[in-house]
């Protein structure tokens, strides 16, 4: 994950005039294909994940409630870590088949209090922080077991789970209630940070028009929140370095809030982008989708 660096003077230039050009120097038919057939898409594979690791995260806290009734802290952490993970590999009996090919980084168990029992790795960070506090979608779960999900912010940390510098990261969360005998007994936490769900929706989009990819088509989706931008590790920077800036995105949704599209050159080659808000996932969320076409 990182975050775009503002565009230069001169591109920023390109930029304004470009949300006002449409002729034939700009990229309005690539424009029109990012509105027809990408932007259609994402919009599909969000939905689709949504539904995903809603039913997912449902499946998980059935398989794992008698988990949360083991007594000794230690083995009820240990028995957890290894079941936390292996439901999530496939041809195992009892995966949950909703988070084999999952772009989350994390699922986590959490008792009633809102602390963190254990989480599907080793390198526990995670363990012991109280969840039920920084998290609605956590409360919810607990107090009135709700399935649900939100968006959640962590800051940034070193290897050995200490503050650092840097910007925090956020992650599409999904909470299910656990319970067991008739009891409440815990919720299950899964995680999806902006960065892989932006790299999900690259890889997605390339595989779809691999053909295209090959006569030199060029496409890539980035996620933002607020003045962030998150994307996936393969994502030229060159590219990247256009992404429109927060107060670009700022004044072309205040003109048209259900998004835009705009067009710039790089080196010669004309790209077409959209920036459209996607509120379902969080306040001041979206995707932009960068394209340019073979000339």
């Amino acid at each position: 994950m990182r975050t775009s660096p503002a565009l230069p003077p001169a591109l920023v230039l390109l930029v304004l005039g470009a949300l006002t050009a449409c002729g034939p120097s700009g990229a309005p038919e690539t424009r029109r294909a990012i509105r027809s057939e990408d932007m259609p898409r994402v919009k599909e594979l969000l939905a689709q994940d949504r539904l995903q690791h809603r039913a997912g995260i449902r499946n998980a806290a059935h398989l794992l409630r008698r988990g949360f009734a083991v007594e000794d802290p230690g083995t009820r952490e240990r028995q957890m870590r290894t079941a936390l993970r292996r439901i999530q590999q496939p041809s195992v009996r009892g995966t949950v088949a909703e988070f084999v090919s999952s772009p989350m980084s994390f699922l986590a168990a959490i008792d009633t209090d809102g602390v963190v029992i254990a989480r599907d790795a080793e390198n526990d960070q995670m363990r012991g922080e109280n969840f039920g506090e920084r998290f609605e979608v956590v409360q919810a779960a607990l107090r009135d077991g709700v399935n649900g999900r939100g968006l959640g912010e962590f800051p940034a940390i070193d290897e050995e789970g200490n503050p650092a510098e840097g910007e925090s990261s956020w992650a599409m969360l999904f909470a299910a209630p656990v319970d067991h005998q008739g009891e409440r007994v815990g919720a299950v936490l899964a995680g999806i940070p902006l960065w892989r769900e932006a790299q999900r929706l690259s890889n997605q989009l390339r595989v779809d028009r691999a053909s295209r990819i090959q006569e030199g088509l060029i496409v890539w989706v980035y996620m933002y929140k607020g003045e962030q931008i998150f994307y996936g590790p393969d994502q030229p920077p060159e590219v990247t370095e256009m992404v429109p800036d927060h107060a670009t995105r700022t004044n072309g949704l205040a003109r048209s809030p259900g998004g835009f599209t705009g067009d710039l050159q790089l080196h010669g080659r004309w790209y077409g982008y959209a920036v459209v808000p996607t509120p379902s996932i969080g306040e001041d969320v979206g995707v932009v989708v960068m394209r340019s076409d073979p000339q």
